[in-house]
C-alpha cells in the first residue's frame, strides 16, 4: 500500500533519503536557470571596453607609423621615422627627461607628506575629522581650474613674492614661472599640495585595519616610537604603500593638466612633458602621426614602470 508523499518530500521533489535525489527547491530551479546569464550581462560592457579603449588604442598605435596630418583622407606609412625623430631630438629628449625627474620627486615627496599626515591624523587628533575632509579636499577640485589659482600664487606681483616682501624677505623673490630652474620645481609644488590628500587616504586605510594590540604590545616591551614605526607599522602597510606608490607614479607620468596651466611648457620649453608634447604635436602643429608615436612612448613607458614597480612592491609584500 503506497503512501501519500509528505509535504518535506513535495517541497524536494522527490524521497529525502532515496538516492540520487536531487533538492529542486524553487532557489535551486533559479540558480541552475540563470547559470549561463551572468556572461551575458556582461558583455554589452566587455563591447564597449573593447570598442573605446582597445580598439582606439590599436588604431592610435596604427598612426604613430605613419605621417598622418589630421585632416587628409589617406595616412602615409612611414614605418619607424616617427621614432627616430623623436630619439634625435633634443626637445623630445627634455621632455622625457623633465617627466621623469618630475616623477621620482613627486612619487617620494607625495607618499612621504601623505604618510605623515595619515599617521598624525589616526587616532589621536579630536578634529582629526575635519582635517581629512580639509586635506582630501584638493583632490576632488579640477586640477586646470587649480593651476590657474596656483599660476596667481606664484607670479612676480602674487600673493608669495607679496609675502616676502612683507616679511623684509626681498631676497628670496623670484619670479618663479619665468625662470627656467625653478618653474618644473613650481609644477611639483602643485602636485604634491593636490594629491597628498589621496595617497593619505590610502594610508589611513591601512593603519586602521593594523590591531592597536600590536603597537600597544611593542609599546610595553620598550620599544621606541621610531622602533614601532619602522618594525611594525610600515610593513605592515606594505599593500597601501604599492597602491600609493603604483597610482602616484602613474598620475606623474601622465601630468598634464598642472603644466599647461601652469606654464604651458615654458618657459623656453623648461617644462615641457611627453604629455604635453603629445598634445601640442597633434593639436597645435597637426602632426597627428608624430604625436601618436609620443603617445605610445607615454603609454609603454607607464606601462613598463608601473608594472615592474608593483611587481617589485609585491615581492616586497611576501617577504615581509
Amino acid at each position: 500500500m503506497s503512501s501519500s508523499s509528505s509535504p518535506v518530500e513535495d517541497t524536494l521533489g522527490g524521497t529525502a533519503g532515496r538516492p540520487g535525489s536531487r533538492l529542486r527547491s524553487p532557489t535551486f530551479r533559479r540558480t541552475r536557470s540563470l547559470t549561463g546569464i551572468p556572461l551575458l550581462w556582461a558583455l554589452p560592457g566587455v563591447a564597449l571596453v573593447v570598442a573605446f579603449i582597445y580598439v582606439a588604442f590599436g588604431a592610435g598605435a596604427w598612426y604613430a607609423f605613419t605621417s598622418w596630418d589630421g585632416v587628409s583622407a589617406s595616412a602615409p606609412w612611414v614605418g619607424l621615422d616617427n621614432f627616430k625623430e623623436i630619439v634625435n631630438d633634443p626637445s623630445a629628449r627634455d621632455a622625457l627627461w623633465h617627466t621623469l625627474e618630475l616623477t621620482a620627486a613627486f612619487v617620494i615627496l607625495v607618499n612621504v607628506i601623505g604618510l605623515s599626515f595619515a599617521l598624525a591624523l589616526n587616532r589621536t587628533v579630536k578634529s582629526r575629522n575635519w582635517l581629512r575632509a580639509a586635506l582630501f579636499a584638493p583632490v576632488i577640485v579640477s586640477p586646470i581650474a587649480v593651476s590657474y589659482v596656483w599660476q596667481y600664487i606664484f607670479a612676480f606681483t602674487g600673493p608669495l613674492n607679496s609675502l616676502f616682501g612683507t616679511l623684509g624677505l626681498s631676497s628670496w623673490q623670484h619670479d618663479w614661472l619665468g625662470d627656467p630652474d625653478w618653474a618644473i620645481w613650481t609644477i611639483l609644488v602643485l602636485l604634491v599640495w593636490q594629491y597628498a590628500g589621496l595617497t593619505m587616504s590610502f594610508y589611513l586605510a591601512g593603519l586602521q585595519g593594523i590591531p592597536e594590540e600590536l603597537d600597544e604590545a611593542a609599546a610595553v616591551d620598550g620599544a621606541s616610537t621610531a622602533f614601532r614605526l619602522r618594525r611594525v607599522t610600515l610593513p605592515l602597510l606594505a599593500p597601501a604603500t604599492t597602491v600609493s606608490v603604483a597610482l602616484t607614479t602613474i598620475f606623474g607620468l601622465r601630468v598634464f593638466d598642472q603644466v599647461v596651466g601652469l606654464t604651458e611648457g615654458g618657459p623656453g620649453g623648461a617644462t615641457e612633458t611627453l604629455a604635453t608634447q603629445v598634445y601640442k604635436q597633434g593639436f597645435v602643429q597637426g602632426r597627428f602621426g608624430y604625436s601618436a608615436a609620443f603617445a605610445l612612448i607615454l603609454t609603454a613607458l607607464v606601462a613598463i614602470v608601473s608594472l615592474t614597480q608593483i611587481a617589485v612592491l609585491r615581492r616586497r609584500e611576501a617577504r615581509l
